[in-house]
């Protein structure tokens, strides 16, 4: 089992991080006070293990990141996003199984 774990996008990185990936990229945008948020982060976690390699995992705090929030119209957490060279080729919003995130994160690799 990989110990990797979910990458600290911020407004800072990306661009760099996301937007210039080589790989897929799953972006989970959350805040600590958002109690779904809560309920998923152990999943995003274990997708950031389980995908080492493949795709890129990593999360957003839309409190301490709100340029790249509102860039992507983030309204509702936790929202998650998968870019593809890029550009965003599909969102998931809302706590959803795992089997469901992993389903849509394969169809882009």
């Amino acid at each position: 089992m990989s110990t990797q774990t979910a990458t600290a996008f911020s407004d800072s990185n990306f661009e760099q991080e996301v937007l210039k990936s080589d790989t897929p990229v799953l972006v989970d945008f959350w805040a600590e006070w958002c109690g779904p948020c809560k309920t998923i982060g152990p999943v995003v976690e274990e997708l950031a293990g389980e995908y080492a390699g493949k795709a890129k995992i990593g999360k957003v705090n839309v409190d301490d990141n709100p340029q790249t929030s509102m860039k992507y119209q983030i309204r509702s957490i936790p929202a998650l996003l998968i870019f593809k060279n890029g550009e965003v080729v599909d969102q998931i919003v809302g706590a959803v199984p795992k089997a469901t995130l992993k389903k849509q994160l394969d169809a882009q690799l």
